[in-house]
């Protein structure tokens, strides 16, 4: 078992290796707390130095051809609600009817799906919960999604219909399903949407780059960085400052323009970036 699982740390990244230590180290710690043990052994272990990270993402065009693509396929639902919500695979699978209020036009993210190992098999686990408090949030459902999703509704009941018994009634409250009723599968987004991008000639990303496409975006529309944290569900600032202040540059337009004034400086017009 311990070689198995060091053959499986030469293969994950440094930041994995990082966040099973934290893990471990915690556990641990609860341990020496509760007098199991006398000392943290994962305190001796010298942790790899983080990756630098990068997103990957596409621009207006690309995300819009992408939607053309993906209309009336299995991906449509999830691959719409990451690039323009921005929400986590785990959010995409993990939404339900009853998140859904068409009345007053909003969208909770309240329920997760995710992918776990259990005695070396991956099996799919529903949660209440979300990856931090800050995650669990109400976004505006605006007209074109709400449109998208009652024309699903209806096509569940229309398949549902159809299919009499062959019909799965597991999933009833879920949105994002099958035409048999079968929930979507997380790992199914992550190996099957690479594979349809490279066959629609498109740029290959991760399904995850898709909600890095839409941060980019926010920020390229003028949406300040604390908007786009609560838009995202980050559970603070600094991971979404982290992560996405290289695509920030009009605020750095803003700080020389800002400066040339205070200097007294004549402004000859700054150039933003081309997209």
């Amino acid at each position: 078992m311990i070689c198995r699982r060091l053959q499986q740390l030469e293969r994950v990244s440094a930041n994995t290796v990082i966040h099973y230590h934290a893990l471990i180290h915690k556990a641990l710690k609860y341990a020496v707390k509760t007098d199991l043990i006398s000392i943290n052994p994962a305190d001796k272990v010298d942790r790899p130095k983080k990756n630098a990270f990068t997103p990957s993402f596409y621009d207006k065009e690309e995300i819009n051809k992408l939607f053309d693509l993906v209309e009336g396929t299995e991906l449509e639902l999830p691959v719409k609600l990451a690039a323009f919500y921005g929400l986590r695979r785990s959010e995409c699978i993990g939404l339900r009817w009853n998140a859904i209020d068409f009345n007053n036009n909003t969208l909770t993210i309240n329920h997760t799906v995710t992918s776990v190992e259990v005695d070396g098999k991956d099996v799919d686990l529903a949660s209440d919960t979300a990856k931090t408090k800050s995650s669990l949030r109400t976004l505006p459902l605006v007209p074109v999604f709400k449109e998208l999703l009652l024309k699903k509704q209806a096509e569940q009941k229309e398949f549902r219909r159809l299919c009499g018994k062959a019909y799965c009634t597991d999933f009833l409250d879920y949105i994002c399903v099958d035409q048999l009723g079968k929930r979507t599968s997380p790992d199914f987004l992550t190996e099957y949407f690479p594979k349809f991008l490279k066959k629609n000639g498109m740029r290959v990303i991760r399904f995850h780059d898709l909600r890095h496409s839409c941060a980019s975006m926010l920020l390229a529309n003028g949406v300040p960085m604390k908007q786009i944290q609560d838009w995202m569900g980050h559970s603070d600032f600094s991971t979404t400052a982290n992560i996405y202040a290289h695509l920030d540059f009009q605020s750095k337009v803003t700080s020389a323009e800002a400066m040339l004034a205070g200097l007294g400086l004549k402004a000859t017009g700054i150039e933003p970036l081309a997209e």
